[in-house]
């Protein structure tokens, strides 16, 4: 990442997947290596599962907290449909790192809708996908609940800010009684290989 171009991430997911502290996360670390960030949450509709948005955008001078079609370089995604629904915003070369997980939204466990069916395999014709078993890895962690920290380990290593930095700042962030857990959940996202479309390797760059 160099620190006058301006990178944009955006993270998706279903209420109480825990995107904020994922986007503190983050926030807090890349501030911690000098950059300008902001950060922006966004709460979608009810009728659409609850969806979840937060931008984080960081670079030498941010101006702007909002991401626009087109312009996200990582899109990190919590469940499989947000991940579909965020698709006209990754940029042309982009990359999508997307937690296989399913969770219905109302249409769907109402029955006025069903769940698209492949939704990983359609995206991995098109982008750049990293698909990760998420909940398997936090559940190996300790707690389901630890996905969100799961999938900023699989990012990270796509990052040239050191796997130590991430660490320090997941030991200030977390509450006490979660810290063992979520710094497993880190590791095993950051060591995950994951799949990939378009033929790029998962491994870190």
């Amino acid at each position: 990442m160099e620190k006058k171009k301006t990178t944009n991430i955006m993270i998706v997911g279903v209420g109480g997947q825990g995107t904020l502290l994922a986007s503190r996360i983050l926030g807090n670390t890349v501030i911690n290596e000098g950059y300008d960030v902001k950060v922006s949450e966004v709460h979608g509709m009810s009728q659409r599962g609850g969806s979840v948005v937060t931008y984080v955008k960081f670079g030498e001078a941010v101006y702007s907290p909002v991401i626009e079609k087109g312009e996200a370089d990582i899109i990190l995604a919590f469940e499989s449909l947000e991940a579909y629904r965020a698709l006209p915003y990754l940029k042309k070369g982009g990359r999508m790192i997307a937690n296989v997980q399913q969770m219905n939204p109302m249409p769907v466990i109402t029955g006025a809708a069903e769940y698209p069916a492949d939704i990983h395999e359609k995206l991995a014709e098109r982008i750049d996908l990293i698909s990760v078993p998420a909940a398997e890895l936090a559940k190996e962690a300790g707690s389901l609940k630890a996905v969100n920290v799961v999938l900023i380990g699989v990012m990270a290593r796509f990052t040239d800010i050191a796997y130590d930095k991430w660490i320090e700042t997941i030991k200030k962030t977390v509450p006490p009684k979660f810290l063992e857990i979520n710094l497993k959940a880190f590791d095993l996202g950051y060591h995950q290989e994951g799949e990939t479309g378009s033929g790029l390797s998962a491994q870190r760059d």
